[in-house]
């Protein structure tokens, strides 16, 4: 993979719409409001023991960071649906992989990024990124494929592609 492909964010049309909206809601209307909430704290004096300011201060710190993140994200994403019939492991499939050949021990997640979801906080649903150790293994595998991967930990790890299907709300 190239270091441009490895920098893919792949997201559905629905997760690029959102983080789309938060982006143009904290830049535009959600700065504003900062700044209001800063320059109210500065009209109560001293800012040194100013807990108001330092809060709103902080605020915009955080705000500004996940500003920079969503920029980047959406600058380096890659729009899709996930696959409608899934043959081989790609981004927007939910992977069932058992450990070490051992069908009692498998693990099931979506290969893609946490934001494909949609921001929907009440899914979950294991995720791991295409460039993740096991990700880049199994990505283009078929069902029955066995691979191997080197974890952080530098341990090599066994698993075999038990079921790839379409994620179901992607």
């Amino acid at each position: 993979m190239s270091e441009t492909e490895q920098q893919v964010i792949w997201l559905t049309q629905e997760a690029y719409q959102k983080l789309s909206d938060e982006l143009d809601q904290l830049s535009g209307p959600g700065r504003a409001e900062v700044s209001a909430k800063i320059a109210q704290a500065r009209e109560e004096g001293d800012l040194r023991e100013n807990g108001g300011y330092h809060a709103a201060r902080e605020e915009q710190g955080q705000q500004e960071a996940r500003i920079r993140q969503l920029t980047d994200m959406l600058r380096r994403a890659q729009v899709g649906e996930a696959p409608a019939n899934a043959d081989e492991v790609a981004p927007g499939t939910q992977v069932t992989i058992a450990f070490d050949g051992d069908e009692s021990d498998t693990d099931t997640f979506v290969l893609g990024s946490r934001e494909l979801l949609g921001l929907d906080a009440s899914v979950d649903t294991n995720v791991y990124s295409p460039q993740s150790p096991l990700g880049a293994a199994i990505l283009g595998k078929k069902k029955g494929d066995a691979v191997s991967y080197v974890a952080p930990n530098g341990k090599s790890i066994d698993v075999t592609v038990v079921k790839v299907e379409p994620f179901p709300s992607a």
